[in-house]
């Protein structure tokens, strides 16, 4: 073993950029081996199923799915904040409070649960609950349909439909009648709007009709020139909402059809930029801006002055400098022609190389989807990223807060994706308003609340799903991530502005809402409710541990901004009494509830109680506690849906059982993954990719307790690698070589300067403390 240090002069001598001091972006952005085999998805035929087969493109506002289809190319796009529902909604709106006062509900309902101990979820609906009113859906924008009336009937073995994660660009190509064609897509984030190019090899062979079309008849289409219009109004809420498409050509003839469409003949190549927005607003309680029309108008026209050539090279610049910062080799090698979808119908039976491409590309996706779908100035992904082909999408395609819009940033930070966060941080935000008056109205208490889910016009209330309106530790998990976001970066400002007000409004809370156990005289969540499973109780498992964790992060936080003392004490002294919601159950298990109710034979896809081993941060591997987690993960079984066997691939990992989180993973691709690779529930949930991910770098690198784990849980399948570009919490980035399953080269670049402490088999075992400089790299091996 040996290290060595390097400045900025070693680093440019060792060929990758050195990052200013504490910037995000400190990671080694050299490309790994076999990277095209982790960054390309392919597809002999073209789509037949939105949800199964298209591929997907964003830029965070806009998302599109391209279809790949011969005759009649469909590129289905959405636009974030088309959103039905809110203030305006034709069913009236409340934020979810209650709309008649109930004195005492909840305090009655808290003496029950004392004198009997659990109540089922229909009872409690019935006393807490109300029907949902306005809360409205995420809605398709509709569909811009290319008719090209001279491409063949059907693909023939020059067809090929592909989408390049590194470069963020769908592609199509096919030969016909001795010509070829090719049609690019892209989502421009710089420039704020999709592209998409037509060309052939020849002069004179692009011919093609471009026109809108939409589910719903709430739209006007009209075109002018090279320029289509769409404007309408949503009939529920009256939300305002423009697209315009402008068509550009090179040869031929253009001419706009009275119909709203756009027709061009014999062109050489035909190019187009696409633009939409609505008037909504995050700003509570009218959730309404300006007319969107100026500003799609000034988005379009700039993007044709700028040019297809230069729009694509923004494009690329801005896509590489966040997908390639992390690159990673598990020994994949992917057969020139096996097609993606057929690389995982096979997975687990053929070659291993052939499975780690796989994996590889898994990994990669999820990054890519988090950076098309996430990105400053947009809403955050939700339950579909932010793609959504329907008026009424599965679940209203909203934002479920008991996992999964926490689940969509799992893998953010340690991802190296740190800046797609600002949505999620701005979201959480808008949220504090309506969730100070949930408090007061609902609870009688300061601080801000949210419950179970919400939209993006500040539902902060209840519905009345029994097995789901009920779960006021969410405001407090929200704010985790926003204290990971410090812990990663080491920002002070951000932490002062952005993550402890959330965080302290959200501790008072629970200092006003805790209540002491009659039976142990611990202080308590009641009634709480382990999500969707289960009977109402006092003090369930995952509730202690949310708030066990929210209290530890703000005192945390408090002290370095040296916050009012007298606040800091009263939340010391709240967390010395609280009851951290961990105990061994009778069968060894660490109970789900209070009171040892836990059956051995569940097999719930939830595993709610085991928040404090990940995300949380209370159970260390090798603790009694991480024993009992243990018990119940494998009573649990493997099974579930696509997001729950996500969250078992970081379960498994933090308990350092690199094999069992690689066999998670297996099961996610073999049983809930769909041919374009997308999650399913079913139907599809985008939080399965970005928890896989996260799993993924979890077998790798670990940082949540007081040292940087290197290599905590690689599986033996995995016995030779490397991994570049993965942070840590404490301000390092890392590239890790390993051989035979043992780390034989770590690299080290330091954004922050400190004392970190270091864990891997490269120092025998144990742990090497390193005293690292902002910007200075460091090697071990």
């Amino acid at each position: 073993m040996r290290s060595a240090i390097g400045g900025a002069a070693a680093l440019a001598a060792g060929g990758g950029p050195l990052a200013g001091a504490g910037s995000a972006a400190a990671a080694d952005a050299r490309p790994g081996p076999n990277t095209s085999d982790e960054s390309l998805l392919w597809y002999a035929a073209p789509a037949a199923d939105w949800e199964r087969e298209a591929l997907p493109i964003g830029n965070g506002a806009l998302g599109a799915m391209v279809f790949g289809t011969l005759a009649s190319e469909r590129l289905q796009f959405n636009e974030k904040t088309l959103w039905t529902g809110g203030p305006g909604s034709r069913e009236g709106y409340d934020f979810g409070n209650w709309r008649e006062g109930r004195p005492g509900a909840l305090d009655a309902l808290r003496d029950e649960l004392d004198t009997k101990g659990r109540l089922s979820p229909d009872a409690v609906a019935a006393r807490l609950g109300q029907a949902r009113r306005g809360y409205g859906a995420h809605q398709t924008f509709g569909d811009l349909h290319i008719e090209m009336p001279g491409a063949p009937a059907a693909p023939d073995g020059t067809y090929r439909r592909s989408l390049d994660l590194a470069q963020g660009l769908a592609t199509v190509s096919y030969t016909y009648e001795q010509v070829h064609h090719q049609r690019e897509f892209f989502a421009s984030c710089p420039d704020g709007v999709i592209v998409g190019k037509l060309s052939a090899d020849r002069p004179g062979q692009v011919t093609c009709t471009l026109r809108y079309g939409s589910p719903r008849a709430d739209f006007t289409a009209r075109a002018n020139g090279d320029r289509i219009t769409v404007r309408g109004e949503l009939a529920d809420n009256a939300l305002t909402f423009e697209a315009q498409l402008r068509v550009l050509n090179q040869g031929g003839k253009r001419v706009a059809n009275g119909d709203g469409s756009v027709t061009v003949t014999g062109a050489d190549h035909v190019w187009f930029v696409l633009a939409a927005g609505t008037e909504y607003a995050d700003t509570y309680p009218d959730y309404r801006g300006d007319d969107p029309h100026a500003t799609v108008t000034r988005t379009v026209d700039k993007a044709v002055t700028t040019g297809h050539g230069a729009l694509h090279t923004r494009h690329l610049g801005d896509h590489r400098a966040l997908f390639g910062r992390v690159a990673l080799n598990i020994g994949q090698a992917l057969p020139a022609d096996v097609p993606t979808d057929r690389l995982l119908k096979q997975y687990g039976t053929g070659a291993a190389a052939a499975d780690r491409a796989l994996e590889a590309l898994f990994f990669q996706y999820g990054r890519y989807l988090l950076i098309a779908s996430s990105r400053a100035g947009s809403l955050p992904a939700n339950l579909q990223g932010v793609w959504n082909n329907s008026t009424t999408p599965p679940w209203s395609a909203d934002y479920h807060t008991n996992i999964n819009l926490q689940m969509n940033y799992w893998l953010a930070e340690a991802a190296n994706l740190p800046e797609t966060t600002a949505p999620y941080d701005r979201f959480v935000e808008a949220l504090r308003a309506p969730g100070r008056r949930t408090a007061e109205e609902m609870f009688g208490s300061r601080g801000w609340v949210v419950h179970n889910e919400t939209n993006p016009f500040g539902f902060t209330g209840v519905h009345d799903w029994s097995t789901s309106f009920w779960f006021p530790e969410a405001a407090a998990w929200l704010t985790a991530q926003l204290f990971e976001h410090y812990r990663f970066g080491g920002s002070t400002d951000y932490l002062r502005t952005t993550a402890y007000p959330a965080m302290k409004e959200a501790a008072e809370f629970w200092l006003d809402n805790l209540r002491a156990d009659p039976r142990d005289g611990t202080l308590i969540v009641t009634p709480s409710y382990s999500p969707e499973h289960g009977d109402f109780t006092a003090g369930d498992a995952m509730a202690q541990q949310i708030v066990h964790d929210l209290f530890s992060n703000t005192v945390e936080a408090a002290r370095v901004l040296g916050d009012a003392p007298a606040f800091r004490a009263e939340l010391e002294k709240t967390l010395r009494a609280l009851d951290p919601g961990l105990r061994v159950g009778s069968w060894g298990q660490l109970q789900e509830w209070k009171t040892d109710l836990d059956d051995r034979a569940d097999d719930h896809r939830h595993v709610s109680h085991l928040y404090a081993l990940h995300p949380g941060r209370q159970i260390e591997p090798g603790s009694k506690w991480a024993d009992a987690a243990k018990v119940s993960l494998t009573a649990r079984g493997d099974g579930g849906t696509g997001w729950s066997k996500a969250w078992k691939i970081n379960f498994w990992a933090r308990l350092h059982d690199g094999d069992h989180a690689h066999k998670m993973l297996g099961e996610q691709l073999k049983s809930s993954t769909l041919p374009n690779l997308w999650d399913t529930h079913p139907p599809f949930q985008i939080d399965g990719n970005f928890g896989a991910t996260s799993g993924i770098v979890e077998m790798l690198l670990q940082s949540q307790h007081t040292a940087i784990e290197i290599l905590p849980a690689l599986p033996a399948t995995w016995p030779e690698g490397s991994v570049r570009g993965l942070r840590a919490r404490g301000g390092a980035t890392l590239d890790i070589d390993w051989s035979s399953g043992r780390a034989t080269r770590i690299t080290l670049t330091a954004t922050r300067t400190r004392e970190l402490t270091l864990r891997s088999d490269l120092f025998g075992g144990g742990s090497k403390v390193v005293k690292v400089r902002a910007g200075q790299r460091y090697v071990f091996e």
